[in-house]
């Protein structure tokens, strides 16, 4: 046993060691794809949308507790100090006489109705003829001591009916469609800010590696300048227009490198890293403008019912539909029962309490001067608003739809033109190289081709970014990233 538990303890070392060797510290390379999952997973600004989420499940079950069996208890504990309580029954204290006694007795017993009478009776009879037609009680004062009292309930509450209960509970499940969708929104942005800034970074670094290598052409240049200057085939104008150029382009090379490095830094804050980690992006630009397939996505039709913010406005009318009936409701009575048991720990001499108690208690609206009719009216314009402002939304998505689909098919008749400018300002420039090698074609010929080559790569490169955002538009509206 020994041996196997050595063995198990190495080998999970084993892999442990592997796989923190496969994942260097501080180093991430990740396709586009990839980076997607990975801000779903880490993006920061998602967690307090999963939070809401879970929050407005616990509401689901606050609202549904509350229809359910409460028990509550309660110890109480008083004390009269050592009050007495003094009561009598009747007027006082009343004597007789025996002259009294006997007279009443012996006109009493002359009535045959009275033959059965007992002396007490005629004592009564007589008492009550001589307090005036008060109701005696020959019963002495009474003294009870008030002593500390303590007692433990528990009582036991179900509501039966309710239909203010019901529609709350299917409200508080309407809440939390409308959180979920919201995480679903939020993640969708998120997608969406990713896949932009990696596009970004990648048009970033393919403009930089342009202008590195026109960089270097034009170093070349300017080194075979200077020699025909020293040859005394070339004039100083010749080499300073080039120097110009060439310190022009080294410039905008640190601006560009920086650039590169914002872009990098803008990405890892949408994944949730921290800025010190160092990001590779695998995926190259060609490629992911093919997978793209921009053209193709034209044809694509447009479901509204799959739309985010359509889903989020219709659970938003739903919800005020609900509010509505919660409100038509009030009209209703609410039905609840109770039972109560008291436990008597400490009691006094005088203790009228029953220890099981339990009831049913009904709720009846009558009358409230209107205000429930005033809270209706409310909320059914509150509905009908939000059925408004659906069909608002509705109009605007399909107009968005229309604008997005000519945008596309604008970006991509760009892209094909660039294309083609690219080509021609290569061609052109290749060709004022030569010449200018030759002595056919002044320097600031050449730098002007450079110049006319540099645009056209950065209007392709825009081109490209145009295409890929508007394909990136259509799929955020038809939710399809």
């Amino acid at each position: 046993m020994k041996i196997k538990l050595i063995l198990i303890i190495g080998l999970a070392a084993w892999m442990s060691l592997g796989s923190r060797a496969q994942e260097p510290a501080g180093e991430l390379a990740l396709n586009l794809q990839e980076a997607v999952d990975y801000a779903i997973a880490y993006n920061k600004s998602l967690k307090n949308a999963r939070l809401e989420v879970e929050r407005s499940r616990a509401s689901i079950w606050e609202a549904i507790s509350q229809g359910l069996p409460r028990v509550d208890g309660t110890l109480d504990y008083m004390t009269y100090f050592n009050y007495e309580l003094q009561f009598s029954f009747g007027g006082g204290d009343v004597s007789f006489t025996p002259e009294q006694i006997q007279d009443a007795m012996d006109q009493t017993l002359s009535n045959p109705i009275f033959s059965a009478t007992t002396p007490q009776d005629l004592v009564n009879h007589q008492a009550g003829n001589f307090m005036d037609g008060q109701l005696q009680a020959m019963l002495p004062p009474t003294t009870i001591l008030m002593s500390d009292q303590a007692t433990a309930k528990v009582q036991v509450s179900q509501l039966i009916f309710s239909g203010q209960y019901i529609v709350g509970i299917q409200t508080a499940r309407l809440a939390q469609k409308i959180s979920e969708q919201n995480l679903e929104f939020n993640e969708l942005n998120t997608k969406e800010s990713v896949i932009n800034s990696y596009y970004l970074v990648l048009i970033t670094e393919e403009s930089l590696d342009i202008l590195e290598q026109n960089l270097e052409n034009l170093r070349e240049t300017l080194n075979q300048t200077e020699n025909m200057y020293q040859a005394g085939m070339a004039e100083k104008t010749d080499v300073d227009q080039i120097r110009i150029t060439v310190n022009q382009l080294e410039n905008s090379k640190k601006a560009l490198e920086r650039n590169v490095e914002l872009n990098y830094n803008m990405l890892r804050f949408q994944l949730g890293l921290e800025p010190e980690v160092r990001l590779s992006l695998t995926d190259k630009l060609e490629s992911l403008f093919a997978s793209a397939q921009p053209e193709a996505a034209r044809a694509i039709p447009f479901s509204i019912e799959n739309n985010v913010t359509y889903q989020i406005m219709k659970s938003q009318e739903d919800i005020n539909k609900k509010l509505l009936d919660l409100e038509q409701w009030n009209y209703a009575p609410t039905i609840a029962g109770f039972y109560n048991y008291n436990a008597k720990i400490l009691t006094t001499g005088f203790d009228m309490t029953p220890n099981h108690l339990a009831g049913l208690s009904m709720s009846v609206p009558i009358f409230s001067s209107g205000m429930r009719k005033a809270r209706v009216d409310q909320a059914r314009i509150d509905y009908d608003m939000a059925q408004t402002n659906r069909s608002i939304l509705e109009d605007q998505l399909f107009l968005q739809e229309k604008q997005i689909r000519y945008n596309l098919q604008s970006t991509l008749e760009n892209y094909f033109t660039q294309v083609e400018n690219v080509q021609v300002a290569q061609d052109v420039y290749d060709s004022y190289r030569r010449k200018f090698e030759q002595g056919m074609a002044t320097s600031l010929d050449l730098t002007q081709a450079n110049g006319n080559y540099l645009n056209a790569e950065s209007n392709y490169l825009t081109s490209i970014m145009d295409v890929m955002n508007a394909k990136l538009q259509l799929d955020k509206l038809m939710n399809n990233l």
